[in-house]
């Protein structure tokens, strides 16, 4: 193969790894605002994600650093999409409460 697709396809899994990591992130996030034990979740999910994560880069880089690189521009990128596609829509938000205003002087 050529260096270019590999490192297209070292990009886009990249892509796929940030949006596992970030997309499970998400979906933690959900599980464990609704558990009794958050903690867990969040503890387990991190293990689980990093080291996907870990695992994923080490394979896909080679020992390459320029794949690394493409590797970590996809889960970068992913991580925009993700955030971008898991905000809450504008007719969701609330308004933010005023701030006080300082006390009157006496």
């Amino acid at each position: 193969m050529t260096e270019t697709l590999i490192l297209v396809l070292a990009w886009v899994a990249g892509g796929a790894l940030g949006a596992m990591f970030f997309g499970g992130l998400w979906w933690t996030m959900q599980r464990a605002l609704a558990s009794i034990r958050p903690a867990f979740w969040f503890f387990g999910s991190l293990l689980l994600r990093m080291g996907i994560a870990l695992a994923g880069f080490y394979v896909v880089s080679g020992g390459h650093w320029r794949r690394l690189v493409a590797c970590l521009l996809g889960f970068v990128m992913a991580r925009l999409v993700v955030t971008w596609l898991t905000q809450p829509s504008k007719e969701n938000q609330t308004r933010p409460p005023q701030e006080a205003t300082h006390a009157p002087e006496s």
